[in-house]
């Protein structure tokens, strides 16, 4: 017999198996000794009160033991000489997108700019170790996207364009714990998602496909052979390809891949940015939130969340905590937040400062930390009534180019660089002596590698970006007890919570608006934000695109 059951029990229950049998077999009466597996199906934390409770759906065998894997496979079949699809990037977009790809009988021929996931690790330990920055390799680029050495949470608030749960079952196919399919907020962590990114490509190979790396597209090619670099594209025009320089085995290598493009270059691929715009590929400016990463210690962050001068003792993960308010119209909030975590330089080049967050498995960190950030709007940018743009973004003023925003971040970065003695060493300032406009005489230990300086934050970001996190600091300390303290830390800047820029694509076909072939995929495209949404794109994307290539063969 297999019953289900929607429980709610106290944390040392839902942390110990025997207690949860008993818990069980006393609640639903019958015989412990008959209860010969438990499966967690769902499971969430209410912190909402000093009791603390763990909601559970729990699948009981009785008498019984479980016939399937806990999570649902899918098969992948050998594609070698089916027609081929070229995948740009192999973020999450991208390896999905490939995935996908060969589910439906189509060959992905995937390209990265960036090292794989090993390789790749060894250029971000020099970012702090001689604060060092490789352009192509570096927490944002790379196998695995930006999110691979930036903590891995799978947790995302779209739920209408895809199956998130295809895409966990897909994560734990290839190594990641089956815990994602029952938290609230699936988290792999950073120290494990390399595995798990490193089975997805060996899929890929298995069944047929490719993957190039330190390979970088420099320009897509057209359906006569053209490629596309001076405004060229007309209305009809059909992408057939990329063209590409690979640095490895031997560098400097021209390469052509033809087939349809599906673009999944990431929130930070400012040059392939700059390239569309320049050939008259349709881009808009998009919607942003820049701010600073505040750092408290986990133990303060435990106690504020859970009520408790012990913490979270032994059977509670380290707490996590999420604000919103709006101030002078618009949004002020928390962002990927990190529990027990570290905070990470995520330059992708020179003479820029962007810092990220990321969380070991086990979230043991001795820090917490989260971005905290500012709406920022297209429109915000040359208007002085709302406060965004200060005077040294008056050059900008009135730009009606659709890379706007990404060179306000660009600006911000900079000026972040500059504040930091032009090294990694980021500028910061305590929490509370920001709020009251002070400057820090000295600065809390931190988890930022590559050291801090004290900055006076509230006088150099822009007002409209310092004003608002100022008032909304205020109101998540009202709203938490202890959380406004100078034992936190803000360090500048954080920009890169999405992309400044949309590539304009059909809502139906999901194909570039005026490209045939080409397919706008991601959180690089404008159309995702974070892992899950970018894979569901992804997966999208891929079928958009078998469909497209099927008429496409049939004409």
């Amino acid at each position: 017999m297999i019953n289900e059951y929607q429980i709610r029990v106290q944390p040392h229950v839902a942390g110990n198996e025997g207690a949860l049998r008993a818990f069980l077999a006393d609640e639903y009466g019958f015989d412990v000794r008959t209860l010969t597996a438990i499966r967690v199906l769902k499971r969430s934390i209410d912190a909402r009160q000093r009791t603390i409770f763990v909601n559970l759906k729990v699948r009981c065998y009785i008498n019984e033991q479980p016939q399937q894997d806990e999570f649902q496979r899918t098969d992948y079949p050998d594609v070698t000489g089916r027609p081929q699809v070229i995948v740009v990037g192999a973020g999450p977009g991208g390896l999905f997108a490939a995935l996908r790809l060969i589910e439906l009988g189509l060959r992905p021929i995937v390209i990265e700019r960036g090292k794989d996931v090993r390789e790749r690790k060894k250029d971000l330990a020099q970012i702090a170790k001689i604060q060092q920055v490789d352009s192509e390799s570096n927490y944002c680029f790379g196998e695995g996207g930006a999110g691979a050495y930036s903590d891995g949470k799978l947790y995302t608030r779209s739920k209408k364009r895809g199956s998130i749960e295809k895409i966990l079952n897909v994560f734990c196919q290839h190594g990641a714990s089956t815990n994602i399919l029952a938290d609230a907020h699936p988290h792999i962590g950073t120290d494990k998602l390399p595995r798990v990114i490193e089975a997805m490509r060996n899929t890929i190979l298995r069944c047929g496909g490719e993957v190039h790396f330190q390979t970088k597209m420099t320009r897509l090619i057209l359906g006569d052979g053209c490629l596309i670099t001076d405004d060229s594209c007309g209305q009809g025009s059909t992408v057939k390809g990329v063209e590409a320089i690979s640095h490895y085995p031997q560098p400097n290598t021209q390469h052509q891949f033809l087939g349809p493009v599906i673009l999944a270059t990431g929130h930070s691929a400012r040059d392939v940015y700059r390239y569309l715009a320049d050939t008259g590929v349709d881009l808009e400016a998009k919607g942003i939130a820049v701010g600073v990463r505040l750092e408290h210690p986990s133990s303060l962050i435990d106690q504020i969340q859970y009520h408790s001068r012990q913490g979270r003792g032994k059977y509670l993960p380290a707490a996590e905590y999420s604000f919103v308010t709006q101030v002078d119209g618009r949004g002020v909030y928390s962002f990927c937040m990190c529990p027990g975590g570290f905070i990470i330089p995520a330059a992708t080049g020179p003479e820029q400062i962007v810092v990220n967050g990321m969380s070991p498995s086990n979230r043991g960190g001795q820090w917490s930390n989260s971005g905290m950030v500012v709406e920022i709007r297209p429109e915000d940018l040359g208007n002085e009534g709302l406060c965004v743009a200060n005077e040294k973004l008056s050059v900008h003023n009135g730009m009606a180019s659709a890379l706007r925003m990404m060179q306000f971040q660009e600006m911000l970065e900079r000026d972040c660089w500059q504040q930091g003695n032009r090294k990694q060493t980021a500028p910061a300032q305590r929490m509370a002596d920001f709020v009251n406009g002070r400057l820090s005489y000295d600065l809390p230990r931190s988890s930022y590698a590559p050291g801090l300086i004290s900055s006076p934050l509230h006088f150099w970001l822009p007002k409209g970006v310092s004003h608002r996190l100022q008032e909304g600091f205020k109101v998540f300390g009202r709203q938490s007890h202890g959380f406004l303290t100078n034992e936190a830390v803000m360090i500048a800047v954080e920009t890169r919570t999405s992309s400044p820029v949309r590539i304009l694509r059909d809502a139906t076909s999901l194909m570039h608006v005026r490209l045939g072939g080409l397919f706008p995929c991601g959180e690089g495209a404008g159309y995702a934000g974070g892992i899950v949404s970018a894979a569901v794109d992804g997966e999208r994307c891929a079928e958009a695109c078998a469909q497209w290539l099927s008429q496409a063969i049939n004409l």
